[in-house]
């Protein structure tokens, strides 16, 4: 009985105990899933990083620009017939109001010469009826009508010559024709385009820009242009900048003068313009390697007490390798600038090797 007993409590003890090493076991197992980054442990993630420090940043915008002509427009008349007399030669130079071309007018001045012979009685006829009312010969109802006639006379001759003069199509400015779209003898109307004339004697650019310029782009300041086949790179200056900002594309126009008369600049050119901004002497660039793109936000890694820790950044200005940073980083933050596909917030960090601006360039 007694044996009973002690084999009895004997397989207690040891069911106890092991009921105990498997807790101490699980507990083991459950701490490690806590814990799995042991510092600079096998999940430790190995990286290099880069110490955000201030530097100078001399603030270069490059851009795209197009080339126009200082006046430009496709000459089309304002009626309807058939071309009398062309004066188009292509490519050549027309100074103001010279005569391009001429539509049939022979029916409006048939008008006129009719409405000529009608003035002269109904002139003859006023001077007559003046000279009665001077002497209480006619009432005064009489000599009302017989001006209004005469006024009404006039009046129509001035309509005829105004539509007459629409016959006509003159240079509005002196500029520089393009290719003739019609010939003598054609019947034309206001939507039908005769050539352009452009004056290209002074030749301007327009640029769009990020909205993000629009407070430091200024009146005054000079451009570097260049236009691919010429070799000699060229000066624009601002004169004017676009009231409002683009609601699709976001974007902000200038216009600048083209300093330098070239020959080879045409109109529709496409250039590449480079504007030298003022420069920010604190700013924070940091390498472009550094910088995880979202969806909503932009971010770069910190370490923070050997952890991982994801910030948002606002950026500014972009250069070929570096990013400015306005907010989201202090001086002295280490950002992480390799390891970005592995890393995961509150994961264990050993920066391999820290460099800075000073050390890169």
């Amino acid at each position: 009985m007694k044996i009973g007993k002690i084999i009895f409590w004997t397989s207690i003890v040891l069911l106890i105990a092991g009921l105990a090493y498997i807790k101490h076991t699980n507990n083991k197992k459950a701490a490690a899933k806590a814990t799995p980054f042991g510092k600079f442990g096998p999940s430790t993630l190995r990286a290099t990083g880069y110490v955000a420090e201030y530097t100078k940043l001399s603030n270069m915008l490059s851009a795209n620009g197009n080339i126009l002509a200082q006046d430009e427009i496709q000459l089309q008349p304002e009626v309807s017939g058939r071309v009398t007399y062309l004066n188009i030669n292509e490519g050549s130079v027309v100074a103001k109001g010279t005569l391009l071309m001429k539509i049939n007018d022979a029916d409006l001045k048939a008008q006129v010469a009719k409405l000529n012979t009608q003035q002269k009685i109904a002139q003859t006829n006023f001077d007559r009826v003046a000279a009665l009312l001077a002497i209480k010969g006619i009432s005064q109802a009489e000599y009302d009508a017989a001006e209004n006639t005469l006024n009404n006379i006039k009046a129509d001759i001035q309509l005829l010559q105004v539509q007459i003069d629409k016959t006509e199509l003159r240079a509005p400015f002196s500029g520089k024709l393009g290719l003739r779209k019609i010939s003598l003898g054609a019947y034309v109307s206001p939507n039908t385009i005769i050539a352009s004339l452009q004056n290209v004697s002074q030749l301007k650019i327009d640029v769009s820009v990020p909205e993000k310029y629009a407070g430091i782009i200024h009146v005054g300041d000079n451009m570097q242009c260049k236009v691919a086949g010429i070799d000699e790179p060229f000066t624009a200056k601002v004169i004017a900048v676009e009231p409002f900002i683009d609601d699709i594309t976001r974007n902000l126009t200038i216009r600048a003068i083209i300093q330098q008369h070239n020959a080879k600049l045409i109109p529709g050119a496409y250039a590449k313009v480079e504007l030298k901004l003022k420069d920010s002497p604190n700013s924070i660039m940091i390498p472009s390697s550094a910088i995880i793109p979202d969806d909503r936000f932009t971010k770069v890694v910190v370490t923070d007490s050997s952890k991982a820790k994801f910030v948002n950044v606002e950026i500014g200005v972009r250069t070929e390798s570096e990013v400015q940073i306005i907010s989201g980083i202090n001086i002295g933050d280490t950002v992480l600038t390799s390891g970005l596909l592995q890393v995961k917030p509150g994961m264990s960090v050993q920066i391999t090797k820290a460099t800075t601006r000073s050390t890169i360039k």
